[in-house]
């Protein structure tokens, strides 16, 4: 399926509502599953990686339901089975990474099945480290398969690499309390996308369980385990950047609904990136407002901590008036795709100047012209490309659903751009 972007001429002026952020959600049905007894998390994200966590958390022996906006959790307090059949994953990287140490707690041998991109993103730093805690962890096979044979998680000194992705000591972090002793997880070198540990620890204390972090060390204290409790997630901020980045192309004024500028997400910061490129940025009793009267300015901008808005910040910066860098990036590579090649790939085919450097890349804006873009089933990317075809002719996206993964309702959202062209 192909999906064609129809222009916008005119600056736009709307509010619209974005969905409850994914990686919030997946790390609340982590704790909550672990807690013993009910809890509901409200406004929970709605997304296929979403459902493919219930789904294997179900398997483990956790009961998770849907009631309306919210997800509803029978947590077991630590005891979980090994399923008799594996339980898929996808290419959905945290439903994995967050699975594989949950799974270290469950009586038996727990096996994953993969797509084939997720045989290509890195595993090995996390299996490393649960196999320090005492546990069979592996990963191989001629499908894309991971074992963890469970049923304790030693608990003491543990080191780990997280550079590729921070989700390896999130992982940890979440299952930590069910060790059977004290954890000390040490960081060994830098961290990817750092913010993204601090809403794990974010959500960890919204469920009884605090973590000292002193110097690149983590310490958590065993058999202190989650209380059941009734969450609300934030809304998703990766989601609500394609929406700001519209406004920042067309002019006008957009309103992300119950948006907040000091959200525990670090994307959440993408508003003040496009306010450096000339946008205005206001937060008000309803949500975050962006408008731009004025000219697009290119940047140089370091977005380790934000990576999944970068490919939205490389579509803005095409039609911006000066060049853009994008830098220390380079675990990109690891997503859903290798973002940085389809990014430089894709935005080339529409006649736009991007160059692929070492950890980002360089963009230099220039006259576009009609392309067929390849989402790489990536649904950043899709939802991004989207971006470049309200103002750029003939822009049409290869398989467009795939933004299923995070915001199933985004073309319907998407819609809305188009009823509130205002002169």
């Amino acid at each position: 399926m192909v999906k064609e972007i129809t222009p916008i001429s005119h600056p736009v002026r709307l509010a619209v509502c974005v969905p409850g952020s994914k990686s919030i959600t997946n790390r609340a049905l982590i704790c909550a599953s672990l807690a013993k007894g009910e809890s509901v998390i409200r406004n929970a994200s709605d997304s296929t990686d979403t459902a493919m966590m219930a789904n294997g958390l179900n398997q483990l022996g956790v009961l998770v339901r849907k009631r309306d906006d919210a997800l509803i959790v029978d947590g077991t307090g630590g005891k979980l089975y090994a399923p008799k059949f594996p339980i898929p994953v996808g290419n959905a990287g945290t439903t994995l990474r967050f699975m594989l140490s949950l799974a270290a707690l469950a009586t038996g041998k727990t096996v994953f099945d993969g797509s084939d991109r997720m045989a290509e993103r890195p595993i090995a730093e996390l299996l490393d480290a649960l196999n320090q805690c005492g546990v069979r962890a592996s990963a191989g096979g001629v499908l894309p398969r991971y074992v963890v044979e469970g049923g304790s998680l030693r608990g003491g000194a543990v080191q780990v690499k997280a550079e590729r992705s921070s989700q390896f000591l999130s992982s940890l972090l979440m299952v930590a309390p069910y060790a059977l002793s004290d954890s000390e997880i040490t960081l060994d070198g830098e961290v990817a996308s750092a913010p993204y540990v601090d809403l794990t620890l974010a959500v960890m204390r919204a469920f009884g369980v605090e973590v000292k972090n002193a110097d690149r060390r983590f310490q958590v204290e065993a058999k202190r385990n989650y209380h059941p409790a009734e969450f609300f997630v934030e809304p998703d901020a990766s989601g609500a950047s394609y929406f700001l980045g519209a406004a920042a192309i067309l002019g006008g004024e957009v309103l992300v609904r119950e948006m907040r500028l000091n959200s525990l997400q670090g994307d959440a910061k993408f508003a003040s990136v496009l306010q450096r490129m000339g946008c205005v940025v206001q937060e008000t009793n309803d949500g975050v407002m962006l408008r731009r009267d004025g000219a697009l300015r290119g940047i140089d901008a370091d977005m380790n901590s934000m990576p999944d808005v970068v490919p939205t910040l490389a579509v803005v910066a095409l039609f911006a008036e000066s060049p853009t860098r994008i830098r220390n990036v380079a675990h990109l590579r690891h997503k859903e795709s290798d973002r940085l090649e389809a990014l430089h790939t894709e935005l080339s085919k529409l006649g736009a100047q991007v160059v692929l450097v070492d950890d980002g890349l360089e963009i230099v804006p220039a006259p576009l012209h009609a392309a067929q873009l390849d989402t790489n089933d990536d649904h950043r990317l899709a939802m991004s490309f989207a971006l470049a075809g309200l103002k750029a002719p003939g822009v049409r996206i290869e398989n467009p659903d795939c933004v299923r993964k995070s915001f199933p309702k985004f073309w319907s959202e998407w819609e809305k751009l188009y009823a509130s062209q205002s002169t």
